[in-house]
C-alpha cells in the first residue's frame, strides 16, 4: 500500500486497517487535533467491533491526541516514532493514556 501524503487519507485508511480482534469489546472515541497545514480535527470512533472516522469532534472524547498535521503524517508514514514524538513534546495526549497506549497496535 503507498503511504499516505494527507491526514484526509490517514484518518480515511484507519476504518480499513481496523483489526477488531485486538480492540476487543472496547468502545471509545479518540479526537486528533492536528494543526498547521494540512491539519484540523478528526475523530477516530471504536464500538461494537466497528472502526469509523468522523471529520470534526465529537463531545468527550474517550482521548485526546494533539500535534501539528506533518508530525501526525510522518508517524502514520512510519517516519517518526509515536514514543519519541511523545518524548519530545510534539504529541499530547489527554484522556485515557492505557487506552493510547494500545490503540496503534489495533491498526495494521
Amino acid at each position: 500500500m503507498d503511504k499516505p501524503t494527507t491526514i484526509q487519507e490517514v484518518m480515511e485508511q484507519m476504518p480499513k486497517l481496523f483489526q477488531a480482534a485486538k480492540a476487543g469489546n472496547t468502545n471509545a472515541s479518540v479526537q486528533f487535533n492536528l494543526t498547521g497545514e494540512g491539519g484540523g480535527t478528526w475523530t477516530i470512533k471504536i464500538a461494537d467491533g466497528k472502526c469509523e472516522a468522523i471529520n470534526g469532534p465529537v463531545d468527550s472524547p474517550t482521548a485526546t491526541l494533539t500535534a501539528a498535521a506533518s508530525d501526525y503524517l510522518a508517524m502514520a508514514r512510519g517516519e517518526l516514532s509515536a514514543m519519541s514524538a511523545f518524548t519530545s513534546g510534539k504529541l499530547k495526549i489527554a484522556g485515557d493514556m492505557m487506552l493510547m497506549m494500545k490503540f496503534q497496535s489495533w491498526f495494521a
